[in-house]
């Protein structure tokens, strides 16, 4: 994941142009530092790679500065003139990449709906990337990452035989993360394992709903995870809006990187709810958003009763993103780091109390600097699990670039 640039549109497109809801990184080259900007939700495969002069321009593509006031903003910043046909070029290059909003990127998203919804199911998307497509050789790195030395011991856990409501997981990169996750999916091995599965993902990419489901079944390289008809379709009834933004499914890895290891531990037929969820602490603020987050998880708890089977609730997402990569000033030193990780600690009090409230308000305190990405989910797990207290398991923190840009994650369990 990546430090995301989000914007709307709001006047003409062709004078004021609008970038996509993009992801961006620097990368070194040589003595150069450039940018990189790349579409998370799927629908453009391209890259960019962009020296800091044309990323100044690019961050201005907001539909609020006309093409004549970046040139006077770059005049200003740089002190030399800049060439309308520059401006124009890179226009046109990132339309051609689908980066900009505008009628070319709504005809490529409507094809790709209609598309989606015409597969089956919803394939591995991320098989042979990030974990093992071959399922030998995925059984044998799930069966390392629970041996590893960072992975659990062999100690039964001291919930051993009790009812599992609940977990919190990394979406982070299998092969670096996945002992992590193994400290919760040895939990669940050791529970009493319910007949469903509730998987509430990061959407990377943003959702305009705040909540996306798909009632598709998921393809991964140990078979096919089978999604709860009888839940989905009580939901659909109920809340038939959150379905509209179901290809967001098709390129996000939070849910996806759950299932190998729920097809290798869970002893029993099981399905899943998969839901992709997207706001922030600081968003609840807004009543509109609050009343949405609330018909959205009343509606998901009146189906999940209904269907009378028992539920575990997962949150799939990770906790802080720091340095450069993430729009910090400068790269994370030793110092600020453990100075999140202790907050992070100081934050999953909060979960492990199971104070949804508690654990929003700890983030708006800190004006959400640390951009918790996790939040939807763990906030939605903690609004809908009916159990006593939860436990942070493992805790730890993944590299992803140069510059020492870090993310955090931690596995937990509730009972």
């Amino acid at each position: 994941m990546s430090y995301a640039m989000s914007s709307s549109v709001a006047k003409d497109s062709a004078h004021y142009p609008v970038l996509r809801n993009l992801q961006f990184s620097p990368i070194q080259q040589g003595e150069d530092q450039l940018i990189v900007l790349w579409d998370p939700s799927g629908l453009s495969k391209e890259k960019l790679v962009l020296p800091l002069s044309l990323f100044f321009i690019v961050q201005h593509f907001d539909g609020e500065h006309s093409i004549q006031e970046i040139g006077a903003l770059y005049l200003k910043r740089f002190g030399e003139f800049l060439l309308p046909s520059k401006v124009e070029q890179l226009v046109a290059d990132l339309e051609q990449k689908l980066f900009l909003e505008g009628p070319r990127t709504e005809a490529a998203q409507q094809q790709a709906q209609e598309e989606y919804r015409q597969q089956p199911t919803r394939p591995a998307a991320f098989a042979g990337r990030s974990y093992e497509a071959d399922s030998v050789k995925l059984k044998k790195q799930l069966d390392g990452f629970f041996t590893s030395g960072e992975g659990p011991d062999f100690k039964p856990s001291e919930h051993r035989g009790k009812v599992i409501k609940g977990l919190v997981l990394p979406t982070y990169d299998l092969k670096q993360a996945g002992p992590v996750y193994a400290w919760g999916y040895k939990e669940l091995q050791e529970s009493q394992q319910p007949d469903v599965y509730v998987i509430i993902g990061t959407a990377h990419a943003g959702l305009e709903n705040l909540f996306a489901v798909t009632d598709k079944d998921f393809e991964t390289p140990l078979g096919v995870v089978q999604a709860d008809r009888m839940i989905l379709a009580r939901l659909r009834e109920l809340v038939p809006e959150y379905f509209k933004e179901d290809i967001a499914h098709q390129s996000e890895h939070a849910i996806e990187f759950q299932l190998p290891f729920l097809q290798t531990i869970v002893g029993k037929p099981f399905t899943i709810v998969p839901v992709l969820s997207s706001f922030s602490a600081m968003s609840l603020n807004d009543g509109a958003v609050r009343a949405s987050v609330e018909q959205f998880l009343n509606a998901l708890r009146e189906a999940s009763a209904a269907s009378e089977k028992s539920v575990c609730v997962i949150a799939a997402g990770e906790l802080a993103h720091l340095g450069l990569r993430y729009g910090d000033s400068a790269p994370p030193t030793d110092f600020s780091f453990h100075r999140s990780m202790q907050r992070d600690l100081e934050m999953l009090k909060q979960v492990e109390e199971i104070n949804p409230d508690g654990f929003a308000a700890y983030i708006q305190k800190e004006n959400d600097q640390r951009r918790i990405s996790g939040f939807s989910p763990i906030y939605s797990l903690l609004r809908l699990i009916q159990a006593e207290k939860g436990q942070v398991l493992r805790y730890d923190r993944g590299i992803t670039d140069q510059y020492n840009s870090t993310v955090t994650y931690a596995s937990m369990a509730f009972y």
